[in-house]
């Protein structure tokens, strides 16, 4: 059940995921202009920080014969069918199908381009990557996530005046010395892995602009107000010619991510030392809330949760809902390292052998997290009633499963 326990941990976090992504898509869309694209691109590393801290191991003792009063299972859990295996296969089946369609668009668009290397490249801009021309380009681009190769259009020298080619040709190297593209590849992945939170896809594009606009500050820095002017016509022209559907390349973008990356050409160099300090301050403080929120139980506490992550209800016998009978089963077992139960027994039931089968049955295919030495002798109680009528007990948690 890896897949099912997986499945289960990544919906767990979406509610943080989705804090995380709106936080930076808000960051990026009214926030460059006070903080810089270079600080707010650097604080996507937050995000995976965040989740590493929020799921860092609790340093609570596995149950070893303690009292069971203590130690009590809830039944506040996000899947109590065996739909819940369904969903999980459709959610692998959908992200393989969406991984090797993003390998085939990629493969085939390099394949595309007809790459024919140029060994005579007069132009001043050393760079470790190897130059291509292209007839199926209008742009230079950089293509190739593990070996970068710089493309250009094959009418290069006489669509680029000189000025302007050096600044797009600087554009480019800036992406080739960053390893852009593998960036990019990483980046992807985990979007892909999240298809179903359109945040993510959102949080993705938005970190795509500002790889971009960083790009651009670097390759603006210490230049004068003709080759900012330069820069901006070329960025227009670039943009006009992308070509679309590129997922892990770096590309120029649409019209509007354009409008963006002239708007931060233009308020370059005012962001706001006080702003970041400031944002910093917030940011180290939700990460240390997440830690905090982690610590262990006190030893004063006077009950510990254990829950299942897969809670599968059992089925209500044919026979008991015919006649209207209505019960209750009490078992013990004991959890496994691995987070599989075993060992079941019925320590009592009302009426006796009814309803023994379904509830042992279905208690063999509860899963709990994994733990160093497992839980022993752990109780649970689960009532089959007709209507509402539940047996109370003191002793331990009761479920009710209705017919």
């Amino acid at each position: 059940m890896v897949i099912q326990t997986g499945f289960n941990w990544l919906i767990e976090q979406q509610l943080l995921l989705s804090i995380l992504f709106c936080g930076f898509i808000l960051l990026e869309r009214f926030g460059l202009k006070t903080l810089g694209s270079r600080f707010v691109y650097k604080l996507a590393w937050l995000m995976p920080a965040a989740l590493v801290i929020a799921n860092l191991p609790n340093a609570i003792k596995p149950l070893q014969n303690s009292n069971i009063s203590h130690y009590l299972i809830t039944p506040n859990q996000p899947f109590t069918h065996e739909m819940g295996i369904s969903w999980a296969l459709m959610y692998v089946l959908i992200t393989a199908g969406l991984l090797i369609a993003s390998f085939i668009t990629h493969t085939r668009f390099v394949k595309s381009l007809q790459l024919t290397e140029l060994t005579h490249f007069n132009h001043t801009l050393t760079t470790s990557a190897k130059t291509y021309i292209s007839q199926h380009v209008a742009t230079p681009m950089v293509v190739g996530i593990f070996q970068s190769k710089l493309v250009l259009p094959s009418d290069y020298n006489t669509h680029f005046d000189k000025a302007t080619l050096a600044l797009i040709l600087e554009h480019e190297n800036v992406h080739i010395k960053r390893k852009d593209n593998l960036t990019n590849a990483f980046m992807l992945l985990p979007t892909i892995l999240l298809w179903f939170n359109p945040l993510a896809w959102f949080c993705y594009a938005s970190m795509r602009r500002l790889q971009e606009l960083t790009c651009d500050e670097r390759v603006l820095a210490n230049k004068t107000t003709h080759q900012h002017i330069l820069y901006s016509k070329a960025l227009v022209n670039c943009a006009a010619a992308t070509p679309a559907g590129l997922m892990a390349y770096s590309h120029y973008g649409d019209k509007k991510t354009m409008l963006q990356r002239l708007t931060n050409i233009k308020h370059s160099g005012s962001s706001s030392r006080f702003a970041k300090g400031g944002l910093l301050l917030v940011a180290a403080s939700m990460l240390s809330t997440l830690a905090i929120a982690k610590q262990p139980q006190t030893e004063g506490a006077k009950h510990d949760h254990i829950s299942p992550i897969i809670r599968i209800e059992p089925h209500y016998p044919a026979q008991a809902a015919k006649q209207g009978i209505s019960g209750s089963v009490v078992l013990k077992y004991d959890i496994a390292a691995n987070g599989r139960t075993k060992n079941i027994s019925v320590i009592q039931s009302k009426p006796s052998d009814v309803f023994d089968k379904s509830a042992k049955e279905a208690l063999a295919k509860w899963e709990y997290k994994t733990s160093k030495a497992g839980f022993n002798d752990v109780l649970v109680q689960l009532d089959f009633a007709i209507n509402s009528e539940v047996a109370h007990t003191d002793l331990i948690e009761r479920i009710k499963v209705s017919h």
